[in-house]
């Protein structure tokens, strides 16, 4: 079978930064520490007045069409996701596009086009749908772009806003991939759920407890899923495991409950039976609550083993980079924790190729994906072409008065007119409104 997967990645941030120990904290009467070690967050990006999902999703895929040397003939569909779109008919997609054609002599008439919505796993199911649509033949030797791009806002002191972000990733699906390879096998746990969601609304209903118990179970049966297809998992069989990020803390809770489940009946509980005793069995307990208590008791000694800590240091801090700079950028948070991990191994010189990636997808409402990606001889090359780095460290500092101002700015219910805090220079910006009441942009030389 052809491999078909990720040829290259881009990322584009917001231009602002919230520093969330220095500026919000203290603003909230908050000890710092509940951000930076509780949540995991150092700051959140925004975007300036002259951005949003479509001008942060067009710079991101410019930038990699520029610099994979690729013309509008070269794509045969564009895929966008989003959970921050503005337009109950008209995709992000459609503006993505028509910003693309004002920089380029070609058009893409003859591109599908197309937005996904289900919350943050959207970019995932983007990601597969242009995988399947290559493996199905039906892409005449092009390939596909997909881009995930969020502005995610909360309600003004709602338990979500120090978690907010912006941003957009673009990837180019192709065969024969540079970067990585997806597995045909997947794994899913869906369920009708009300944890997280936004009845005609901008700012997100959340109940922050109950979407944290939702997250957890689904990424459970996702792997259980995943198994019935592929196998058993080991922790040993994965250089990274990138899971979708609301918040670096929550992934604390996913790492250490997968790697449980990954290790069970495995030498690597035998080896720990010593200190910890072996994994409750549910066979051995005359009530789930008894089994329960029980299970939470190995999980709390487990956390303390050495074997544990050292996996954690290893397949998942590297994943956090990124995401502890920017906050969630909702559909994107997943890509950008696998462009974190790859950032980490190219810069440490890691032999990974050939290497696997265990992508850990989740989605409010809710479902969890779970797949492998097969890291290619190309991956670093390809990430160190990244200037993601740069970016957050050149992000404008704002006040708490100005993030105030630039929150009321992207508030869909509210007409502000602001000033922009940065100077666009050779990217695309928001430019205004049409006779429709549609979203105008233009490209700043």
């Amino acid at each position: 079978m052809t491999a078909v997967g990720i040829d290259a990645i881009e990322v584009r941030t917001g231009r602002l930064k919230l520093d969330l120990a220095e500026t919000f904290a203290p603003e909230m009467g908050d000890d710092p520490e509940k951000y930076t070690k509780g949540l995991g967050l150092f700051a959140s990006s925004f975007p300036d007045a002259y951005e949003d999902i479509v001008t942060m999703g067009a710079n991101a895929a410019h930038r990699l069409m520029e610099r994979k040397g690729l013309e509008p003939q070269d794509i045969g569909r564009i895929d966008v996701a989003t959970e921050s779109a503005f337009d109950n008919s008209k995709p992000v997609s459609t503006y993505i596009a028509g910003c693309l054609e004002q920089v380029y002599d070609g058009d893409f008439h003859h591109a599908n086009k197309g937005e996904r919505k289900f919350a943050c796993i959207s970019g995932t199911q983007s990601l597969d749908d242009a995988v399947n649509w290559i493996l199905a033949g039906r892409n005449r030797g092009r390939g596909a772009l997909v881009i995930a791009t969020d502005t995610a806002l909360y309600a003004r002191d709602s338990s979500g806003e120090a978690t907010q972000g912006a941003g957009a990733v673009a990837m180019y699906i192709t065969e024969d991939p540079s970067m990585v390879e997806l597995s045909t096998e997947q794994g899913y746990g869906s369920a009708d759920e009300t944890d997280f969601l936004k009845p005609n609304q901008q700012f997100p209903s959340v109940d922050g407890k109950r979407s944290m118990q939702v997250y957890l179970a689904r990424m459970r049966e996702a792997l259980t899923d995943f198994e019935r297809a592929a196998g058993d998992t080991h922790p040993d069989d994965y250089a990274f495991i990138p899971f979708h990020t609301p918040f670096p803390g929550m992934v604390r809770k996913a790492a250490l409950l997968g790697y449980r489940h990954m290790i069970r009946g495995t030498e690597v509980e035998d080896e720990l039976a010593e200190d910890i005793g072996r994994q409750p069995r549910r066979e051995n307990f005359d009530s789930r609550e008894e089994f329960e208590e029980a299970i939470k008791g190995y999980v709390d000694d487990l956390k303390d083993t050495d074997a544990y800590r050292e996996w954690y240091g290893e397949a998942i801090d590297p994943t956090l980079d990124i995401s502890s700079q920017v906050g969630n950028w909702y559909t994107g948070s997943v890509h950008i924790a696998r462009v974190s991990a790859l950032l980490h191994a190219a810069e440490t010189d890691m032999d990974l190729a050939g290497q696997k990636l265990l992508v850990a997808s989740y989605g409010s409402g809710a479902q969890a994906e779970i797949h492998e990606e097969t890291v290619k001889p190309g991956f670093a090359d390809e990430v160190e072409a990244l200037n993601i780095d740069d970016q957050i460290e050149t992000r404008q500092d704002i006040s708490f008065e100005e993030y105030e101002q630039i929150h009321d700015r992207h508030n869909h219910e509210k007409s502000v007119e602001l000033e922009p805090f940065t100077q666009p220079d050779e990217e695309f910006v928001f430019d205004g409104w049409g006779p429709m009441n549609e979203r105008k942009y233009t490209y700043i030389q």
